[in-house]
């Protein structure tokens, strides 16, 4: 699909990985929602670039506020036909610790938010996409999901994180499966160690540290290169079904 006929919605698009795609999306002639909970974030971002960035403050675990998102979109631009799930939460908590069990609501909200939210958003917006005209290929849209290389190589403290992970990897066929009829391709991205809000807060050596262990380059990955795989997945009409690792070579230990 060519980039100027895109029209996006970006979960968690306010900042990271998300602005990082509207950014590029925006810059290739397409145009985006920007869903996120983060209200002066995402209100900042759309009027930075203009008419062809909207922002929708919804909960992507909400039906009714998804929704309501998605009608948002189809109502201003006329249509979806991308949909790039960036909103995600990360969780440090060993199985057992020193305070005792991982705690059951941390392990739900980390499901909840990465796949339930995902997935969520994924489901309504093909019912949205089911109704376009066809583009490209008799191409009516495209989903990415964000995974992550924890899926494969978790480390400690990682299980809540690295099962809601690996849930969207596993996502990856059978959704793209069952939309096949529809035109609509499934994807997923699974970055490595990247310089997102994320990462940002933890201490400058143990950032050091970390952008030692890809195997080249040596550092940590930035947003923009998140989205310039999303842009050439949106382009690349024969790409389907598949787990993209973008990780520098790293295999966490």
């Amino acid at each position: 699909m060519k980039i100027n006929n895109v029209v996006a919605i970006v979960t968690g698009g306010a900042s990271g990985l998300g602005e990082a795609s509207v950014r590029a999306i925006v810059e290739n002639g397409g145009r985006a929602m920007v869903l996120d909970r983060n209200i002066e974030a995402g209100n900042l971002l759309a009027d930075e670039l203009g008419s062809g960035v909207i922002f929708f403050e919804a909960d992507v675990t909400n039906e009714a506020s998804t929704q309501a998102a998605i009608d948002k979109c189809v109502s201003y631009f006329g249509y979806v036909n991308v949909v790039i799930n960036c909103a995600g939460i990360a969780v440090v908590e060993k199985t057992v610790g020193k305070e005792g069990a991982h705690s059951l609501a941390t392990f739900e909200k980390a499901i909840n938010i990465n796949i339930l939210g995902s997935f969520n958003v994924s489901r309504l917006t093909a019912v949205a996409m089911q109704k376009n005209d066809m583009f490209d290929e008799s191409e009516r849209g495209i989903i990415i999901n964000t995974a992550s290389v924890a899926a494969f190589d978790g480390q400690k403290g990682q299980a809540a994180y690295a099962a809601s992970k690996g849930g969207i990897a596993s996502l990856t066929l059978p959704m793209a499966r069952d939309l096949a009829q529809m035109g609509v391709r499934v994807m997923a991205i699974a970055p490595g160690l990247f310089m997102t809000p994320m990462l940002a807060g933890l201490p400058p050596k143990t950032l050091e540290t970390l952008s030692t262990q890809p195997l080249f380059p040596n550092r940590l990955g930035g947003p923009e290169e998140f989205a310039d795989l999303a842009m050439f997945i949106i382009k690349a009409g024969y790409l389907n079904a598949e787990v993209i690792r973008l990780d520098g070579g790293i295999r966490l230990p």
